[in-house]
């Protein structure tokens, strides 16, 4: 296909393909920025017991978890982040780490990428854990 969706798809699947791709391409525009930064992607989509982590990728000294939300506005990305969501991800980190213990390093943060309609703007360390 060709990146649209077929006209004799349902209208709620219509919207849910819709996102879909919004939130591949704001996958995409994020894996992107952290390669420019001088980071290697690890995993996109990564599947843990514990739930899916958008990017995981590393540098010598950091590794890094970020989680992607593209919205209407950065304000409804933003707040797309909740705290369960937060709780999920850094579940999921420790599964994935336990998983692959060489992506170890010597700093973990957890950032997250907004899209909304533009550039992404990735917030660094916005995921703090104790």
């Amino acid at each position: 296909m060709n990146g649209q969706t077929p006209s004799f798809i349902k209208p709620s699947a219509r919207k849910r393909r819709a996102a879909e791709i919004l939130g591949r391409n704001a996958e995409d525009d994020a894996a992107n920025l952290l390669r420019e930064a001088g980071f290697t992607v690890l995993a996109r989509r990564l599947r843990t017991g514990a739930g899916e982590i958008d990017l995981v990728a590393a540098n010598a000294r950091m590794l890094v978890f970020v989680e992607v939300k593209a919205r209407g506005s950065l304000a409804e990305a933003a707040y797309a982040v909740s705290a369960r969501q937060q709780a999920r991800l850094l579940a999921a980190a420790e599964s994935a780490l336990a998983q692959n213990p060489g992506w170890a390093r010597p700093e973990t943060r957890f950032d997250v990428a907004l899209v909304a309609g533009g550039p992404v703007q990735i917030i660094e360390d916005a995921i703090r854990y104790s």
